[in-house]
């Protein structure tokens, strides 16, 4: 379901901008209707209803506002510092996607809880290891680029305990632990909430570091769920890049997920772990049928219980985007 946004401001050139940029860019998120005279808003609003209205000051103290579920504020710079707002506030005149970003999590605060359990769009990839230091991360991100070159929306989801993504993505966004204070609260709408501070690099959609490791600790198997869903949702394909334990959030990604990718490489360490996890864990029969072991920097794993081997070619580079993005030309 698309937001209905109404642009109202008596600045028509601007108006038009903002409508024909949102309606280019943004059209699978955003309806958008536009009044730039008095006139025009009030024979509009009885006759429709919107879920947010961006009003400069003149038509928000005009307007019959009981047809619009969240009025902001769009405003100069000098007005978003005055104490007190009536209204939530956003800048004019700064970047479009900001815009947006910031309507949407202002819009996610007070919109009703709309999870689903089954609101997922994606195919989801589980990307595994019982070691860590084998390339997890590069794995993942080489299967999402792979995903991006067949034209698929492509969302990244990092659910290690210590994040990895300062390190191939520029964190330029707000917080994942702001998803994780929603789900926690369990008031809002979360998807709106991803929808509003995700970012976007290579065509692959991620969002940014937790503020504090602890925050991914503490996310509850309901929670999970709940931030798989979402995300799964904005996307054709969800990769996520899992921490290396094996416990109750571990078992029910395994679960939800359509593919699993199980990462080893050429280190002693990383096949002893891999051979207890095969050998010992009754979890890997119950996901057997839909696992792949990645085998990553050429080892050779024909010894493996693992029927659909991918092999991986060592790639020599300090730049981890550039190890990631040659390793994409892989057939997965």
């Amino acid at each position: 379901m698309r937001l209905k946004m109404l642009v109202a401001t008596t600045d028509a050139e601007y108006a038009t901008f903002l409508s024909d940029n949102i309606s280019e860019h943004h059209a699978n998120t955003i309806e958008v209707s536009v009044c730039s005279t008095l006139v025009c808003l009030n024979d509009l609003l009885p006759k429709q209803r919107f879920d947010v209205a961006l009003m400069d000051r003149e038509m928000v103290e005009a307007a019959d506002k009981s047809s619009i579920n969240q009025p902001m504020l769009l405003c100069s710079e000098s007005d978003m510092t005055t104490d007190k707002p009536e209204f939530e506030r956003i800048r004019k005149y700064q970047r479009i996607s900001s815009i947006i970003s910031a309507v949407l999590e202002q819009h996610a605060r007070v919109s009703k809880n709309r999870f689903s359990p089954d609101s997922g769009n994606a195919g989801i990839t589980a990307v595994w290891s019982p070691a860590g230091g084998v390339g997890k991360t590069t794995v993942a991100l080489a299967y999402a680029a792979s995903k991006v070159s067949e034209e698929n929306e492509v969302f990244y989801l990092n659910l290690e305990v210590f994040s990895s993504i300062p390190g191939y993505f520029r964190e330029s966004g707000k917080s994942i632990s702001r998803v994780f204070e929603m789900l926690d609260s369990n008031e809002g709408d979360a998807k709106m909430l991803i929808q509003g501070i995700s970012c976007r690099e290579s065509g692959i959609t991620y969002l940014c570091s937790p503020d504090n490791f602890d925050d991914i600790c503490i996310l509850s198997n309901d929670e999970t769920k709940k931030l798989i869903a979402s995300c799964a949702a904005l996307a054709d394909e969800l990769v996520i890049d899992m921490s290396c334990a094996c416990d109750s959030c571990s078992k029910l990604v395994f679960e939800l997920a359509d593919k699993v990718f199980i990462v080893t490489e050429p280190s002693q360490a990383a096949g002893i772990k891999l051979n207890q996890f095969i050998s010992q864990n009754d979890l890997f029969e119950s996901i057997k049928e839909k696992t792949t072991l990645i085998a990553n920097k050429g080892v050779d794993v024909s010894n493996s219980n693992i029927e659909q081997v991918i092999s991986l070619p060592f790639v020599q580079s300090s730049n981890a985007s550039t190890v990631y993005k040659t390793l994409s030309e892989n057939r997965f």
